[in-house]
Order: structure tokens, then C-alpha cells, then sequence
């Protein structure tokens, strides 16, 4: 039994205390004593094959194998790779219901190092595996054997968790669903393995339509939680119910009028992040996420350009389709993360693409009638060049935040105001008709 003393000094004597109650609770661990973290096992299941990722503790993994893998693990990978893999294969047996064992094949291994304050050091094995069943063997229903470092470390445990099952409507954007642990059977002494069935629970065994719905809905999320890509286009439609008198913006150019300049410039955009967001996903087309980041807000300044002071009339149908490719380079990388196979990745870029549409008509239909009632009056000046006055700071904002990697105060007022969004345009939405019934007041007076 370990014997506290606080007679050194009273806030000394207490601060040892709180320590040690915390350590006692696991939520410090001293640097010094076995912190015994547990490794993980990732389930992306397909149609024939179910893709694992492994993430194992180097410090475990060093008790268990005899190597100096914590120690020294600089270069490890180049040093004991193969026989890394040849360890991991022979630790890894999943095997059907009907007593046939899966095939294991070890891939790709990177070791990764975290600087923790209070633990220190912390190293860790990521291993991406794949298993496949036999031909005509079920993919969703086996016994997962997997005992690395668990046959040597006793007290080490294994958690298994599914991250993606497409055809269940389970995205890895979502949080991993756990599955089971493994661990020792203390009374029986042994490894117990870990019986996985994925074809149940209230989701069912799932199909191509769960999975198509699921990205719908990822869709429309993306969209509703992508400021600037909404920014970009509500910005290049402040100024299309106007026409254009001189180098200024003149007066509401009329209902038909209008509704011609929103429909080709809102089509011209889908087309143009259609385009990329096919050959982005299949991967045809790929720019590093920092520059593409950085255009859309680039995208942004220029409308909020434009609305003030026009400086590409008549043309906004091509900059939106033009801007359009540059925004759907940034939706194509949310499906290339998915690593999906032919079928499915089809699709998933139609059904993300058709919750793209639906929440853009969704906050188009919610925002362009008040200023299309707007732009009649002579209020809607002060409320394009506000917008694009703001829209230009937001952009500005965006533009130093990813060009240096670190975010500003100007970012985190954005995303403060952004939550006040559905009161703002209740407040667009009183303002307009109350202008409009002013409006045809003073038309009945006189």
C-alpha cells in the first residue's frame, strides 16, 4: 500500500493527492509505469472482402514479439517489414461458420508518433490488411481469431469496431460502430475468439439503396456544413435579378429576366462540380486539398467583387461553371477517402451529387424569393453591397487561415454568425415584405 504524506506543505501535500486519485482513475498515466493501451482493429466491409486496419501499440507489440520495435523505431518499417508481416499473418485467422479459414494478406505497415505531456511518447503500428473469404462464403458472418501481442501481453485488449459498411448506410465520416473486444478468458486461460455477424441488428443485412441513401444524405450534409461552397453562389446571385448600367448595377431587371440569369448561373455550377466531382472520385483528377481550399476562397472574393461593381457582366454562367470545377475537386476528395469498389462508388457520386442539389434548392428557394422582392426596392443596394462586404472579409478570412495552416479570430466569428444563419433570413424575409407592402402603399396613395 502506498502511504501519501502531505506535511511538506498543505497545497503540495493536496495537489499529490488529486494526482494520484486521477492516476488511480486511468485518467493520468505516470510515464514510468506500463500504461497497457489496447490496439484496435477497423472492420471497411465489402461485398467479397472486408479491408482491417490494425493499430497496435509499439510499446505492447515489443513485449510480445522480443524486438525492439518501441525502442527503436526509427526505420523499423525498411528493417523488420517483412518479418512484421509474416508476425501479423500468423496472428490473423478469421474463418467461417463452416470451419473454411479466410485469406490474410498483410499490406501496407506505417509507424506513427505522438508527443503526449503527461505520458509522453506514444508509438504506434498501423497495419492495413485485407481478408477475404473463401468463394461463396458469407463476408458479413465469421469468427475473427486475432490474438497479436494478446498470446504474450495477458492484460492487453483488443477492441473491433466496424468503420464503413456502405451497403448498411455506415460512413467512415461517422463515428466507428464497435463490434466486440477481445481479450483473455481469464478462467479458462485462453484467447477466446470473437464471433462477428454483420448482418444484423436494426439496420438489416443492408443493399445498394441503403448505401445510395446514406450518401444523399452525406450529400446534403456536406452542403449544409460547407459555408463557402453556399457563400460562393449566394454571392454570384445577389446581383443576377439586375441589369447593368454602365460600369454600375442598375435596376430590377424584371421576374423573367431574373429567374433566366438564377437558372443558368445555379445549372452552370452543378455542371461544373458534376465534372469534377466524377473524375475527382474516380480518381482521373487529383489536386492537393491546400491549393483547391484556397481557390474556392479565391471564388468567394471574386463574386463578392462582382456584386459590388460588376466586372464580368453577362458572364457569370461561365464563372460559376468555371469556379463549379474548382468546388467539386473539394467534394471529390470526401468520396476518394471512402475507397469504395466500381458499383457502389457509382452510386455514391449519385447520390452525394443529388444531396449536393437538394440542399442547394433547398437554400436557394429559402433565400432568392426575398431577394428577388428585394431588389425591387431601393434598400437592396445597402443589402448586395453589405453582403458582399462581409462575403469579402469571410473569403479574406479563409484565405490567410489556409494558406498558413492556422486558424484566426475572423474564422471563428464566421462560424459563430453561420449558427445565427436561420435567424438572419427570417429577418431578410421580414425586411423584404415589409418594403414590398411599403412599397404598394404608397402606390395605392398615389
Amino acid at each position: 500500500m502506498i502511504k501519501l504524506s502531505v506535511s511538506i506543505s498543505r497545497p503540495v501535500g493536496w495537489l499529490v493527492v488529486f494526482i494520484t486519485l486521477f492516476l488511480s482513475l486511468g485518467v493520468i498515466q505516470p510515464t514510468l509505469a506500463h500504461p497497457m493501451p489496447n490496439s484496435v482493429v477497423l472492420l471497411n466491409v465489402h461485398a467479397n472482402r472486408i479491408d482491417a486496419e490494425l493499430q497496435i501499440p509499439l510499446v505492447e507489440l515489443q513485449s510480445a514479439w522480443g524486438h525492439a520495435v518501441n525502442d527503436s523505431s526509427a526505420g523499423l518499417i525498411a528493417r523488420l517489414g517483412p518479418q512484421l508481416r509474416d508476425y501479423l499473418k500468423s496472428h490473423i485467422r478469421p474463418q467461417s461458420p463452416g470451419g473454411c479459414f479466410w485469406t490474410v494478406s498483410v499490406n501496407d505497415l506505417v509507424v506513427q508518433e505522438t508527443q503526449n505531456p503527461i505520458v509522453g511518447v506514444y508509438r504506434e503500428l498501423t497495419a492495413h490488411v485485407q481478408l477475404a473469404p473463401p468463394v461463396g462464403e458469407d463476408v458479413r458472418h465469421f469468427t475473427f481469431r486475432y490474438d497479436a501481442v494478446l498470446h504474450q501481453v495477458r492484460t492487453h485488449k483488443i477492441l473491433v469496431a466496424v468503420r464503413q459498411d456502405w451497403e448498411r448506410g455506415q460512413l467512415a465520416e461517422a463515428a466507428p460502430v464497435q463490434v466486440g473486444e477481445i481479450s483473455l478468458d481469464i478462467v479458462n486461460d485462453r484467447v477466446l475468439p470473437l464471433p462477428v455477424n454483420l448482418a444484423s441488428g436494426p439496420a438489416g443485412p443492408g443493399s445498394s439503396w441503403t448505401g445510395f441513401v446514406a450518401m444523399v444524405k452525406l450529400g446534403t450534409q456536406h452542403i449544409a456544413e460547407g459555408t463557402d461552397h453556399l457563400l460562393f453562389l449566394l454571392v454570384l446571385l445577389l446581383p443576377a435579378p439586375l441589369q447593368v448600367s454602365g460600369k454600375r448595377w442598375g435596376r430590377f431587371g424584371g421576374i423573367r429576366y431574373s429567374m433566366r440569369r438564377l437558372l443558368l448561373i445555379v445549372t452552370a455550377f452543378t455542371l461544373g462540380h458534376s465534372i469534377t466531382l466524377l473524375l475527382g472520385s474516380l480518381g482521373w483528377v487529383r489536386l492537393p486539398s491546400q491549393p483547391v481550399e484556397m481557390l474556392i476562397a479565391m471564388s468567394i472574393l471574386v463574386s463578392a467583387i462582382h456584386a459590388v461593381r460588376p466586372i464580368f457582366p453577362g458572364r457569370e454562367t461561365w464563372v460559376a461553371a468555371g469556379f463549379g470545377l474548382i468546388h467539386g475537386l473539394a467534394f471529390a476528395s470526401t468520396l476518394a477517402n471512402l475507397q469504395l469498389d466500381t458499383g457502389p462508388m457509382a452510386l455514391s457520386i449519385l447520390g452525394f451529387n443529388v444531396g449536393i442539389e437538394l440542399m442547394q434548392l433547398v437554400v436557394i428557394g429559402l433565400t432568392v424569393p426575398w431577394l428577388m422582392l428585394l431588389s425591387r426596392t431601393p434598400t437592396y443596394s445597402y443589402v448586395r453591397i453589405g453582403g458582399a462586404v462581409l462575403a469579402s472579409v469571410a473569403a479574406v478570412a479563409w484565405i490567410i487561415e489556409r494558406s498558413s495552416g492556422q486558424p484566426n479570430s475572423l474564422t471563428r466569428s464566421i462560424e459563430h454568425v453561420v449558427s445565427y444563419a436561420p435567424y438572419l433570413l427570417a429577418g431578410l424575409a421580414v425586411l423584404a415584405i415589409y418594403l414590398s407592402w411599403r412599397i404598394r402603399q404608397q402606390r395605392t396613395v398615389s
